[in-house]
């Protein structure tokens, strides 16, 4: 059966973004989250990149207040009953997305799919905690979700074959591409970029080059649109640092031990962009490198 409704629970950056280009593939969607709060602010997100779109012409008028309409919000995952796929896009924390699948799944029809955005948490794992391992599967997007082209896709050991045709099927229509990933500690794109973003801040650690040496380093001499430690900030500290705990207790390898610098950093509640504090200082007119 072809989806026509779709839930997402989490209405931050990721679940946002995920809203926003499924509701202009045309899907119904209802984007869910405890605090209203950050409800508002993501649709006033969501309205606004349309309106950029619309500004530069890739999409028309029209289907930009057509996307827009078709966003629903709720603080109660009651309004997700009639969703056929639910994507989970909260904290990259196992325990947190445990917890929204107990709440989640009572509330749901047997034949719901559910999805996690994880980045590097086993797919496995989270489908066991479920009450419909079958039909559960990995959806990575890349962020910012309406920019970037690739959905990593990763099947559970129960992934049935229905649930992975329905997750390719979403891709295409959406206009993204799949890579299709094992179900490995931080897949493809997180198993390669974050060790280098991670040996970015040994680098700086270990007083080999300031943070502007560093990053003007990697976009001149790696022809890198962004330096690894301006991307960090990006990304969010506290997601890098939790994907590189996630491959240094999963593959038991030292190689891809979380530097302690960036360890601190976290500790300090400098996150990156969405605290103004990182690697760089954004308070500003513009960014300062914080070392």
């Amino acid at each position: 059966m072809e989806l026509q409704r779709i839930g997402v629970v989490g209405a931050g950056q990721m679940g946002n973004g995920i809203a926003h280009v499924c509701a202009l593939a045309g899907y119904e969607v209802t984007l869910v989250d405890l605090s209203r709060d950050q409800l508002e602010r993501a649709i006033e997100t969501i309205e606004g990149n349309l309106a950029r779109q619309a500004s530069r012409g890739r999409i028309s008028e029209a289907e930009r207040g057509a996307a827009v309409a078709r966003i629903k919000t709720g603080t109660d995952y009651g309004v997700l009953s009639g969703a056929g796929l639910v994507i989970e896009a909260v904290t990259e924390d196992e325990r947190v997305k445990r917890q929204v699948y107990e709440q989640l799944c009572p509330r749901l029809t047997p034949g719901s799919f559910i999805a996690t955005n994880t980045s590097s948490i086993s797919v496995t794992r989270l489908a066991a905690a479920t009450d419909r391992p079958e039909r559960f599967i990995g959806l990575h997007f890349m962020n910012p979700v309406p920019v970037m082209t690739l959905v990593e896709l990763i099947r559970g050991i129960a992934t049935s074959d229905e649930t992975y045709e329905m997750a390719q099927a979403l891709v295409k229509r959406i206009g993204k591409v799949a890579a299709n990933s094992e179900d490995f500690p931080a897949f493809i794109v997180n198993r390669i970029l974050l060790p280098m973003i991670n040996e970015a801040v040994y680098t700086l650690y270990e007083g080999v080059g300031t943070v502007e040496a560093i990053d003007t380093a990697m976009k001149l001499g790696a022809n890198h649109p962004m330096g690894p430690l301006q991307l960090a900030d990006f990304i969010g500290l506290d997601t890098c640092l939790s994907i590189m705990q996630v491959l240094y207790e999963g593959l038991a390898d030292s190689k891809y031990r979380p530097c302690p610098l960036l360890v601190k950093y976290v500790e300090a509640g400098w996150l990156g962009r969405k605290t103004e504090r990182g690697f760089y200082d954004y308070r500003g007119e513009t960014p300062v490198p914080t070392r």
